[in-house]
């Protein structure tokens, strides 16, 4: 520790003869590659080139040096050169146009720097270009319009919970630059607390990745990467981005700023974004569903020949209103809560009105949630090998507003503090035997404030796990696999809830309080998994990769499942856990096959997953067979737990013809099937039970590209570009109890266009990007939006029940550059 220490504070005593590498990035044209990739692998270092193409990556070792060059869309190009020593070394790129880049550098999901086709773990990824074409409210739906088998779970256009094959929630891992995002992620109501602005890159593993992570990342990962600092040393550089969107309203500002020199780097975003009440032709305005969000990012750091280390904060503050669909009954209009709910009759609340429902304000009856976000990474050239180090801590606020007569007071108040550590060790090669070990884990406290419902205790968690990764490439063929063992401590004291006499709301009460009752009783217990991996990729051609994979996944039960007993205000469901729940354990096995030209692009993934001791949510009925209520105007659900299957397929095909330069036309499909495994309890559900809950349905998007060549004005990139995603109807839900119904397919048709405007010299002075989604403004209701079920009456006049989706959205969108 007293060596890492010295590296990390006195990286002097390791500096070497050092040069500076500089240069350009162009296309076959001799345009400049905007925001290009620059990569030094035997050093460590890297940067992204600038607007203009032009890098700089100071502080580089003397001698023979291996330069690469990459950006989305082109085919990547390395030069062999020698450095000397105080000089500053020259080197331009001609990047060739390429269909699609799957020679993509990954970190995510494999531990070291790795082309996404040579991963035996299907990964994918999304680059800020790709992000920026389209209209979107949070990053999440971002990704799932780019990448084909992720999906996500919707309540309202703010708040989307990733989906990776079926399986979401504490089963897929979201991560920010590699910190594991907790802000607890059990809820419906409410999103992942991060600056969509901000990000520059989306990495998906697809696929159990508990051998890196450990639990909670039994079904993959999404890592949303934040940009590092470019362009010239010794000035201040950055963009302003605004944005609006006609279908709520939306308004978009962010600025952002960043700077560099002699290795030391620092940037700062910050981002605000607010919206009214979204529209569909169906429900009209959708009462309550408007948001203001704020976000604010720094980060300061070096990078150095001996490695980089980089600290970041973060700050989140969203005020999200709630949605709980009751209306008129014969109108159709929305109505709002005005009473408690002992004394509120739902058929008879007061109409929203029109002001109401065009309004920014934000409503009475809403949430607010804070997330605060600090932590370094540090990577170190140590004994031949590297050393990385993330330590991080992030407390996460959420309060709930639900009463209508005292709209200060929250009813759900959580307080969640988690501090997370990751270190790792890639040993140096031998004998072509690549070797990392690690471990990861985190300790995490979850406090109750002055709140009226408590649907989960207070507790605490401590979380730990260590792993081994081999990597061996024999010649084509290249293998990998490891092992990895966790354990998880979970407990908590009694709970004792009473009436507060000073506010008339229950309230948390000390034991022997009068009146108090006992809604948790003390818990404790370990958790222990063993995950594990083995995969292999072949490049039988140049042009064509084979891949394969064989995953075991862990993940022990997350508290609502094993302790909630309470309402969740904002989903309008009581929840009810089982203390005796186990572990889940999955096994899951990936084959890819993968086709790589400069003019076509073509990929298949298939997989099947098989759960042991799945754990899944039901309505909870009486012996007559009748749902429960003991919270009117909210359901009642009981974890329940038992073997799933899951099974499908992901495909792309690409396309770019090179007599068509101008032309691109790329689409996806997947399917994701998710049944009961378990024959005894197939038997006592029957049909209803047959299929897992929350499958997303056959989807496919299609996109048509033309880019219009580089002509003697100042534009330049100039595109237009058309769109259609479609989902195929689902008939394969769980249907017990109702929890879920049929639904209907449908087909979205998406136009759009931008360019870049430029001085004579060719520096970019603005993009512009204009997007319209649902042209024909299509009533649809996508089988993953929980709004779909926010209906109080069994039959509603016109035939349609639930709350639908949005309707047209016109966006535009400029980025100013500096």
């Amino acid at each position: 520790m007293k060596l890492i220490l010295l590296l990390l504070l006195l990286p002097q005593v390791l500096l070497a003869q050092t040069g500076t590498l500089a240069g350009t990035v162009r296309d076959a044209q001799q345009r400049p590659v905007p925001f290009a990739s620059v990569a030094l692998p035997a050093a460590g270092l890297g940067v992204t080139a600038d607007a203009r193409g032009t890098f700089r990556v100071p502080d580089v070792p003397a001698g023979p040096v291996q330069v690469v060059a990459s950006a989305v869309g082109y085919v990547r190009a390395t030069r062999n050169e020698t450095l000397v020593a105080g000089q500053t070394l020259n080197v331009s790129f001609a990047l060739a146009a390429a269909a699609a880049e799957l020679r993509e550098v990954v970190v995510t999901g494999v531990s070291r720097a790795t082309e996404i086709r040579r991963s035996p773990v299907p990964i994918a990824i999304l680059t800020r270009r790709e992000i920026s074409l389209n209209a979107n409210t949070n990053v999440i739906d971002a990704a799932v319009r780019g990448i084909p088998g992720l999906s996500a779970v919707t309540t309202g256009p703010n708040v989307s919970k990733p989906f990776i094959r079926g399986l979401g929630y504490n089963r897929v891992l979201t991560m920010y630059n590699g910190l594991r995002q907790e802000g607890q992620q059990w809820g419906d109501e409410h999103g992942v607390e991060v600056d969509g602005y901000d990000i520059e890159r989306v990495e998906v593993v697809k696929g159990p990745a508990s051998l890196l992570y450990g639990s909670d990342a039994v079904a993959g990962v999404v890592n949303l990467l934040p940009a590092l600092p470019s362009g010239p040393e010794g000035r201040l550089r950055g963009e302003t981005l605004a944005e609006y969107q006609s279908n709520n309203g939306l308004v978009g500002n962010s600025l952002g700023l960043n700077y560099q020199r002699n290795g030391l780097q620092t940037s700062f975003r910050a981002s605000h974004r607010l919206a009214r009440d979204y529209r569909n032709s169906a429900d009209g305005a959708v009462y309550n569903t408007g948001f203001r969000e704020l976000t604010l990012t720094g980060m300061a750091g070096v990078s150095k020949n001996w490695g980089s280390s980089h600290w970041y904060l973060t700050l989140y503050d969203n005020q999200q209103e709630i949605p709980d669909g009751s209306r008129d009954s014969l109108s159709r209009r929305f109505t709002r809560q005005v009473s408690e709910s002992g004394f509120d009759d739902i058929k008879n609340r007061p109409l929203v009105t029109d002001k109401e429902l065009d309004s920014y304000v934000i409503g009475a009856l809403h949430q607010r949630i804070r997330h605060y976000r600090v932590f370094t990474k540090t990577q170190v050239h140590l004994g031949g090998g590297e050393l990385h180090l993330l330590l991080g801590a992030q407390q996460n606020r959420r309060e709930e507003f639900n009463h209508p007569t005292a709209p200060a007071q929250p009813g759900l108040a959580l307080d969640l503090t988690t501090y997370t550590y990751d270190l790792r060790y890639h040993l140096p090669d031998w004998q072509g035997l690549q070797i990392s070990l690690g471990s990861n884990g985190m300790g995490q406290l979850n406090r109750h404030q002055q709140a009226t419902d408590f649907p989960i205790p207070n507790y605490d968690l401590l979380d730990a796990g260590g792993f081994l990764l081999l990597k061996k490439p024999l010649g084509k063929l290249e293998l990998s696999g490891g092992l990895r063992y966790d354990t998880r401590l979970v407990n908590w004291t009694d709970f004792y809830v009473a009436s507060n006499p000073a506010t008339g709301f229950d309230g948390q009460a000390a034991a022997g309080t009068a009146g108090a009752t006992l809604q948790f009783p003390a818990f404790r217990r370990r958790y222990r998994g063993v995950s594990a991996s083995l995969g292999a990729s072949y490049v039988a051609t140049e042009r064509l990769t084979l891949r394969a994979n064989l995953a075991r996944g862990y993940r022990a039960p997350n508290i609502p499942e094993i302790g909630s007993n309470g309402l969740d205000p904002g989903a309008h469901i009581v929840y009810l856990g089982n203390r005796t729940f186990e572990p889940e354990f999955s096994w899951q096995q990936d084959v890819g096959v993968l086709w790589h030209q400069p003019t076509f692009d073509a990929s298949v993934e298939v997989f099947h997953n098989y759960v042991q001791a799945f754990i899944y949510q039901a309505r909870l009925l009486d012996d007559a067979g009748q749902p429960v209520v003991i919270v009117p105007g909210n359901t009642t659900y009981q974890f329940q737990q038992a073997a799933a299957r899951l099974y499908g397929f992901e495909a792309s095909l690409n396309l770019r013809p090179a007599a068509l330069s101008w032309l691109a036309w790329n689409s996806s499909v997947a399917l994701v099937n998710g049944g009961n495994a378990d024959a005894t309890l197939r038997e006592n559900q029957g049909a209803d039970g047959r299929y897992l809950p929350l499958i997303p349905p056959l989807r496919g998007r299609s996109e048509v590209r033309v880019t219009l060549p580089a002509g003697p004005g100042r534009l330049t990139g100039t595109y237009f570009r058309a769109t259609v995603d479609g989902s195929a109807r689902q008939n394969r839900f769980y249907a017990l109890d109702n929890t879920e119904t049929a639904t209907a397919g449908y087909a979205l048709l998406g136009l759009g266009a931008g360019t870049t405007l430029t001085t004579r010299a060719g520096r970019p002075v603005a993009q512009l990007f204009v997007q319209v989604d649902n042209v024909f403004d299509t009533a649809y209701q996508a089988h993953l939006n929980r709004l779909k079920y926010f209906e109080y009456y069994a039959a509603s006049s016109g035939g349609r029940a639930g709350i639908f989706n949005p309707g047209r959205n016109m966006s535009v969108k400029v980025v100013v550059p500096f």
